[in-house]
């Protein structure tokens, strides 16, 4: 990446602003030794800013940067010492979004230890099959999951656990020192099958940070609200830009719509990052703060358009919508010019970032053309996790770009679209139908709240759109209602041929539906 363009994004965003050299240097130094890491980024802020508030927990309140690696460290002393927890050792981490979290990621990181972070929506036999998949020596959760924990087949420590060893803990104590930070393991949504433990990136330098503010407008002391799930991929990348940045990150273990409005007026939060589902949740409840935030940040699944524009006519023109994936991390970020001027695109890819569409035989397809969306940036992931020691898979293409399984096309103006994942798509009577079109439209009837669109089996046409409509509180649709609006819009073998009014959408705890249950409806 070009070095003037680092030079000035970082010093757009304030992280070159002038401070004490012996801080200075110190940040550096750190910077140096651990990387852009959990403990890294924590061990930098604190040399530079060590009484900021690093974080506003809703039970433990402000913690500043010091006192937050201060208490890392302490747990990383007890977990080397009592439970054996050192290089390449995984512990599993089933937690809420909450400063304990935190200290744990950052303790593993310490140690060399590679954190995983669960998913807190798992079952006990999920649990069983991904701490025996990832061979976790440890697992540490909450108190509200320990019905569930107790089926995994390795150690457990509940957090009354952790804070009575903690309290046991001098707080001189050392801990072996190590060669490398401990890598952190994101398991995929599983909306497809058993989920999958990937390895996440150590960012290289300085580069994928600013491919992410140049186009998200963080600035150096931000109050971030981290609604999203901190153990999954675009809350723990919540994480490090917050903790890059110098930010005061507030969290609340529960997502409620009415105390996250509030939360943003009570601490001031200049930006917000959320999954899409939750921004639906303040639209339908009517909670606005009464200043909202600079920045609201969106990722984990499909932004639909309409839902984008009726949060923006209420909260501000204040919306991006990053599109990646686990494996990907980022490929393309909507501004919110973007999504005014068509809130269904998921924007152009950051600086630094590449994208390709492919055809089935690797070719570039024309722009507005489908085809397979390929990304290449310096933070794709390493592999899948099969147990310790298994190598990371070389990349599937000689460019060094990554093939997504998400199908979408390229406007004139280069604005990307995504249709939908590949194995999403329906073949009905020999015509290709992708479901998001479909779903997009149907989220625009004012009766309907949500709406998700699969295809089923067939036996004239090999296969059927069957849409699944959840209604606003109220409200009537009929079947001839439906079909009759979509088939003014679109293609005749874009109606859905079945209509289920449903309660609720089946998801994952990110909010991405779950296409195998809505099946089962």
């Amino acid at each position: 990446m070009d070095l003037l363009f680092i030079v000035r994004t970082l010093a757009r965003r304030g992280l070159l602003s002038p401070g004490s050299p012996t801080r200075v240097a110190d940040q550096l130094n750190t910077l140096r030794r651990w990387g852009f890491t959990l403990a890294g980024e924590l061990r930098a802020a604190e040399a530079r800013d060590p009484h900021r508030p690093a974080i506003i927990d809703e039970h433990r309140g402000a913690i500043t940067y010091r006192q937050l690696l201060h208490r890392a460290q302490r747990l990383a002393v007890a977990l080397g010492g009592t439970r054996g927890v050192a290089p390449g050792v995984r512990v599993g981490l089933m937690c809420r979004n909450h400063a304990g979290l935190i200290e744990a990621m950052v303790a593993c990181s310490l140690l060399g230890a590679d954190a995983v972070l669960v998913n807190t929506a798992l079952s006990a036999p999920q649990l069983t099959a991904v701490a025996e998949q990832q061979q976790l020596r440890l697992l540490i959760h909450d108190r509200e999951f320990a019905p569930v924990a107790a089926a995994a087949p390795c150690e457990r420590l509940d957090e009354s656990r952790v804070d009575a060893m903690l309290a046991e803990t001098p707080p001189q104590g050392r801990w072996t020192d190590v060669s490398r930070a401990g890598r952190t393991i994101v398991l995929t949504s599983g909306t497809t099958g058993a989920p999958k433990g990937a390895r996440r990136p150590t960012p290289p330098g300085f580069g994928p940070l600013v491919s992410i503010i140049d186009r998200i407008p963080l600035k150096v002391g931000e109050r971030i609200l981290i609604s999203a799930p901190l153990f999954h991929t675009w809350g723990y990348a919540a994480l490090q830009l917050s903790l890059a940045m110098r930010a005061t990150v507030v969290l609340q273990r529960r997502f409620d719509p009415v105390a996250t409005a509030h939360a943003v007026d009570v601490h001031g939060c200049t930006a917000l990052f959320a999954v899409p589902v939750m921004l639906q949740r303040l639209v339908e409840a009517g909670a606005v703060p009464a200043k909202p935030p600079r920045v609201v940040a969106v990722s984990g699944s499909a932004l639909p358009g309409g839902l984008a524009t009726r949060f923006m006519d209420t909260w501000g023109d204040c919306l991006y919508n990053l599109y990646g994936s686990t494996e990907a991390s980022w490929a393309s970020i909507a501004t919110p010019a973007d999504l005014r001027r068509d809130p269904g695109t998921a924007g152009r890819p950051p600086h630094g970032t590449r994208i390709a569409i492919l055809d089935p035989t690797g070719l570039p397809v024309p722009r507005g053309r489908v085809g397979e969306i390929h990304v290449g940036n310096e933070m794709l992931f390493e592999g899948y996790t099969r147990g310790p020691g298994v190598p990371p898979p070389p990349g599937d293409r000689p460019d060094g770009m990554l093939g997504t399984g998400d199908l979408g096309h390229l406007d004139a103006d280069g604005l990307l679209y995504v249709d939908g994942r590949a194995d999403d798509m329906v073949v009905s009577g020999g015509e290709n139908v992708f479901p998001r079109p479909v779903e997009e439209l149907l989220t625009q009837l004012p009766q309907v709240r949500e709406a998700a669109v699969i295809g089923v089996p067939d036996p004239d046409y090999g296969q059927r759109l069957a849409a699944y409509l959840v209604l606003h509180p109220g409200q009537h649709l009929d079947t001839d209602e439906v079909r009759e609006y979509v088939r003014h819009y679109l293609a005749r073998f874009s109606v859905p041929r079945d209509v289920h009014f449903v309660p609720e959408l089946p998801r994952t705890a990110t909010g991405k539906v779950i296409p195998r249950l809505l099946r089962t409806m």
